[in-house]
């Protein structure tokens, strides 16, 4: 796989009045985000609230998002999991399902040290030789996380490592990882406050959670970034932070998912122990948005 260029967006999880994944509901949202030119979708991460899914759903999730993509985006499934063994199974489902890559976060609850988070990421990697996996830093959802030395010795020493998603909000990772393996690395940013700065200095991607709701918003940041036009990209780096400001910047995925379905695009509630937002929060976001010039016309 080709290294992704532009904006990758961590994949709403739509439910429906059951509550239940809604599948149904996957290519809508899968089409709505493609033509609107995003370089890849990554489900089954934070923003899709992967940990609450079951086996089972991530599974059923990963094929429906691979089905609905056509081929037309790569799609990297995040199967990070508490245990290695569940971490393993997932990257097998994702692989069977089609996935074009794996993402695996650091275990989650417990606390780990370099040498056993090496051996989780290795023995995972080694399960699924010949599909590429991203390391996932988000030292914000777990006791553990990549140092620079833990992600220069997994470069260096498992082969299908073939990037980085850095959610570290300091793009230390992005900083050490476009020097390393020749520079042949995927680098991706995870902060939507960042995506300028990571760019600037050489990532290739980011990942953003926003880019549900403003997917035109970001890629045109993202496109303006990486041809170097710094005016325009410093302007939509600002009109996506004041994006950011209105939804809570994903702290509260419900609004992601009422505005994008004021835009037609239904995704269902967030699960519990997650809490919904009242209508009237999803309207006034919407009228909050509407004064920052986005031209979001519903679908």
């Amino acid at each position: 796989m080709n290294k992704i260029q532009g904006v990758i967006v961590p994949f709403l999880t739509p439910f429906n009045g059951r509550g239940d994944v809604d599948l149904p509901a996957v290519r809508p949202l899968v089409d709505f985000l493609i033509e609107r030119g995003v370089a890849g979708l990554f489900p089954g991460g934070t923003t899709g609230e992967g940990p609450l899914l079951t086996a089972r759903e991530r599974r059923q999730l990963a094929e429906a998002v691979v089905e609905a993509a056509g081929g037309r985006v790569p799609v990297i499934v995040h199967v990070g999991a508490i245990s290695t063994p569940e971490t393993a199974e997932l990257a097998h489902q994702a692989q069977a399902a089609g996935a074009d890559a794996v993402a695996i976060v650091a275990p989650y609850y417990y606390s780990y040290g370099d040498e056993a988070l090496f051996r989780h990421f290795e023995r995972v990697a080694a399960q699924v030789p010949d599909l590429p996996v991203y390391l996932y830093h988000n030292p914000f959802v777990g006791r553990s996380c990549l140092t620079v030395a833990l992600f220069t010795r997994l470069v260096a020493e498992v082969p299908n490592v073939a990037g980085v998603k850095d959610s570290s909000s300091n793009l230390e990772l992005v900083r050490a990882g476009i020097h390393l393996r020749g520079g042949g690395l995927n680098i991706i940013s995870g902060d939507d406050g960042l995506i300028l700065a990571a760019m600037a200095i050489g990532a290739d991607a980011c990942v953003s959670g926003n880019s549900n709701v403003v997917p035109e918003l970001v890629v045109a940041l993202a496109r303006a970034a990486a041809g170097g036009d710094l005016p325009r990209a410093r302007q939509l780096q600002a009109k996506l932070d004041a994006v950011r400001t209105v939804l809570a910047d994903g702290s509260d995925l419900s609004l992601f998912k009422g505005v994008l379905e004021l835009r037609g695009v239904p995704a269902g509630k967030v699960r519990g122990p997650m809490l919904q937002a009242t209508e009237g929060k999803i309207r006034e976001c919407w009228k909050a948005l509407g004064t920052l010039d986005l031209d979001l016309v519903p679908v």
